[in-house]
C-alpha cells in the first residue's frame, strides 16, 4: 500500500499514516483547555497537526524525533492545510525506512562534492589551495559536510543542504569574479567554503534537525574559526611552513562577519571586499532558497498565494491558478 505523502494531502482527506514528529507543543486556548500542536514530516514536506482537548499526562510518552502513527482529517484553515487529529501514538523505527521521512537535496550530493573539490583545488593562491586540501582529505569531516543541512527550518533545511548551499555560492562567485577584480577570488572561494563549516558541529541531523549543546553554547561562527585554526595547524605540520598571517585573519574575518550585521549575530561587520561579497552572496542564496521552499511546501494548490509567514512577514505569490 502506498504512503499518504504529505505533499499529496488535500482538504477533506482522511489520514491514517506514520510520520516523523519534528515539533511538539502543548498550548492553551482561550478557555485554558490544552491542545497539541505537532509538525509532522516525511520526505515530501511538512504539515501542522492539531489535537483538541488533550490531557498533558497522556501526551508525555512521545517527543520530537519519534515516529508517530496518526489518524485524522485534513482541513483548510486560514489558507493552510492542517490535520485535525483523533489519534497519535509513537511507533518503532525498526521496520521504517528513514529515507521516507528525510527531505533531500535536489542535486546529487556526490556530484556536488566533486564540483566542490574541483573549485577548491583550482584556487590560484598556493597557500590557500593547500589549506583547502587539509579540509578535503579529512574524510570524516567531508562525510558530515555532505550530510548536514544548512539550517534547521529556514534555508536548505535538508540532508545535503549545506554542500548544496556552498556550491551554489561558489558557482555564483565564479560568475561575478571579473566584475569585482578588487575582491581576492582565492580568499572569497575559500571563505565561501568555510563560512558555515561550523554547522557540521552546531547542528544535529539524524532524525530531527536540532542544535547540539556545542551549537547552542558557541554557534557555528566560533566553531568555524576553531576548525580553521585546527586545519592551519595541520597545514603547518604538513608543509613545515607558517600559513600567511594576513590570509588567516581575512579568512577568519569572513567567517565571523558573514551574517552582515550585529542584529543578525555577526560579532564584526564585513570590513574587506571579500567579506562583504560573501555576506551578500550568502544572503541571496539563503533567501531565494527559503522563498522557493516555502512556495513548494505549501499544500494548498487552490490558492495563488501562500499563507502568511511570520518569519518572512509576508505572503508569497505562487502564480495564478487555472480556473
Amino acid at each position: 500500500m502506498s504512503r499518504q505523502n504529505i505533499n499529496q494531502l488535500k482538504d477533506g482527506d482522511t489520514v491514517n499514516e506514520v510520520y516523523l514528529l519534528v515539533d511538539k507543543q502543548l498550548r492553551a486556548n482561550r478557555n485554558a483547555s490544552l491542545f497539541l500542536s505537532a509538525d509532522l514530516r516525511d520526505a515530501s514536506g511538512v504539515v501542522n497537526a492539531r489535537m483538541w482537548n488533550v490531557v498533558e499526562d497522556r501526551m508525555q510518552h512521545f517527543q520530537s524525533g519519534n515516529y508517530v502513527q496518526v489518524k485524522g482529517k485534513v482541513h483548510l484553515f486560514q489558507g493552510a492545510l492542517q490535520i485535525i487529529l483523533t489519534y497519535i501514538e509513537p511507533v518503532s523505527a525498526e521496520n521504517l525506512d528513514p529515507a521516507e521521512f528525510q527531505p533531500q537535496a535536489s542535486h546529487d550530493v556526490q556530484a556536488l562534492l566533486a564540483r566542490l573539490r574541483e573549485m577548491l583545488l583550482g584556487i590560484e593562491n598556493n597557500e590557500v589551495r593547500t589549506l583547502m586540501e587539509c579540509f578535503l582529505v579529512d574524510e570524516a569531516l567531508m562525510d558530515e559536510f555532505c550530510r548536514a543541512p544548512a539550517g534547521v527550518k529556514t534555508h536548505h533545511a535538508y540532508h545535503g543542504g549545506l554542500i548544496e548551499h556552498v556550491v551554489n555560492l561558489m558557482e555564483t562567485a565564479h560568475r561575478i569574479a571579473d566584475l569585482y577584480p578588487k575582491a581576492d577570488m582565492s580568499l572569497l572561494l575559500a571563505g565561501v567554503f568555510l563560512h558555515d563549516i561550523g554547522k557540521v558541529r552546531e547542528l544535529g541531523y539524524e532524525n530531527e534537525f536540532i542544535y547540539t549543546d556545542e551549537g547552542q553554547l558557541l554557534g557555528h561562527l566560533i566553531i568555524g574559526v576553531e576548525m580553521l585554526t585546527e586545519k592551519i595547524r595541520a597545514y603547518q605540520e604538513m608543509t613545515g611552513e607558517s600559513f600567511p598571517k594576513e590570509a588567516e585573519l581575512r579568512l577568519k574575518h569572513m567567517i565571523v562577519s558573514h551574517h552582515g550585521t550585529y542584529e543578525f549575530g555577526s560579532p564584526r561587520l564585513p570590513m574587506t571586499p571579500e567579506a562583504v561579497a560573501l555576506h551578500h552572496l550568502d544572503n541571496l542564496d539563503a533567501k531565494v532558497n527559503e522563498f522557493a521552499r516555502f512556495i513548494d511546501d505549501d499544500l494548498n494548490s487552490t490558492s495563488s498565494w501562500t499563507p502568511y509567514s511570520p518569519r518572512l512577514q509576508r505572503k508569497l505569490f505562487k502564480g495564478m491558478t487555472e480556473d
